[in-house]
């Protein structure tokens, strides 16, 4: 795996121009185009959590990591749409290896989906009848599969778990059997095509389904990393890339731009070299952080099979940090950028839209210290989603 490293981001590095040209087209479509989404999945981007029997990559988790960011430094919307595309394909380890490889591991497809159990699927035996609506379907657009998260229902009742929660599982269904809402108007990663979706009583066999929580994947290293830990990872990722591009377009900027009111080129304002070094040391460092955490957690993985609860939480914090360190980085650079960056036309407007809106993601929220600093404290928590 590792020797694909090189090559897949060499490929994810070759996206940035195109990306960059059409990021006012991404944008403004509300989605992928369909080419670049097509490039992508002839890249082996979606495919990339998937098993290799499988027809999928398995690539290690930093891997991962670095084709998102690699993307994300084009456009944060199209980093986005690979990485929930990609972490989506960890699915595919849960699932008899015929029907991942026909729903995950074709080299076109594209599968959407969102975990939260908004939906409901009631038992009737050899299949689940499923509705329900759910928020933040990025990549369904380009999808042909969607999944979406649904509590089970027997007799009328929800299924509980030793714990008392509620059973759910995500319910994988083709795309044309989907109603997609065209209500992505947003402020921020608007290329996404992150619309609801609805079920509407659809009928899925159970071998179509997935228990994140519940059931047991491939014993491989990939799949005994935390679902939730990868794709907190993927979000920062996305983030980093983000931060990375706001630094290098400030220091493009500066080297022209000589601010109203001012003799000197902003590059040769002291404000704007202890502002860029902070940012780039703070980027960096967060990047780093991120990365030891992750190789830490894989390494437990590869040597013991499964991983434990500190690295769990070091790779929730880390997520979390680095995105909140990105979020920092973006705003000082917009800031530094002065009344260029106000104008359409100008990438910081994006930046700072885009990363402010990943920002919200659940995956790397506020409450994801308190949960780590449980574990660091021996304060007992709901461990079931670090």
């Amino acid at each position: 795996m590792a020797s694909e490293a090189p090559d897949l981001i060499a490929k994810a590095r070759a996206f940035q121009p195109q990306l960059k040209a059409r990021a006012a087209e991404i944008e403004a479509g509300r989605q992928l185009p369909d080419d670049i989404a097509r490039g992508f999945a002839d890249a082996g981007f979606y495919r990339l959590c998937v098993p290799r029997e499988a027809g999928g990559l398995e690539i290690d988790p930093l891997t991962l990591s670095q084709v998102i960011e690699t993307i994300a430094y084009g456009d944060a919307s199209a980093g986005w749409c690979v990485m929930i595309g990609s972490t989506t394909g960890l699915c595919a380890a849960y699932v008899p290896t015929a029907d991942a490889a026909a729903i995950f591991g074709q080299p076109h497809s594209i599968v959407a989906g969102v975990f939260a159990p908004r939906g409901r699927a009631d038992d009737m035996g050899d299949h689940y009848m499923v509705r329900g609506r759910w928020q933040w379907g990025s990549g369904s657009p380009n999808a042909q599969y969607i999944m979406g998260g649904a509590v089970i229902h027997r007799d009328g009742q929800p299924v509980l778990m030793e714990n008392g929660a509620p059973v759910s599982r995500m319910m994988i269904a083709r795309k044309e059997d989907v109603t997609l809402h065209d209500n992505w108007q947003v402020a921020g990663l608007s290329g996404t095509g992150s619309q609801d979706f609805s079920f509407d009583n659809l009928r899925i066999e159970k071998k179509m389904s997935v228990g994140l929580i519940t059931d047991r994947p491939l014993k491989r290293p990939l799949y005994a990393f935390p679902v939730f830990g990868l794709l907190a990872a993927g979000v920062a990722s996305v983030m980093l890339g983000i931060g990375r591009r706001a630094i290098d377009e400030l220091v493009h900027l500066a080297r022209e731009k000589t601010p109203e009111g001012h003799r000197r080129p902003l590059a040769q304002r002291s404000r704007t070299q202890e502002d860029v070094a902070a940012a780039e040391a703070s980027l960096g460092a967060a990047r780093a952080y991120l990365h030891q955490a992750i190789g830490e957690a894989y390494g437990a993985a590869q040597r013991d099979g499964k991983i434990g609860m500190d690295d769990r939480a070091r790779l929730r914090m880390a997520a979390s940090h680095a995105a909140r360190v990105a979020i920092n980085v973006t705003d000082a650079m917009h800031l530094l950028a002065g009344g260029s960056a106000v104008y359409a036309s100008s990438p910081f407007q994006r930046l700072l839209r885009d990363v402010h809106v990943a920002s919200q993601h659940m995956m790397v929220g506020t409450p994801t210290f308190e949960l780590a600093g449980r574990v660091i404290l021996g304060v007992e928590a709901d461990l079931s989603q670090l």
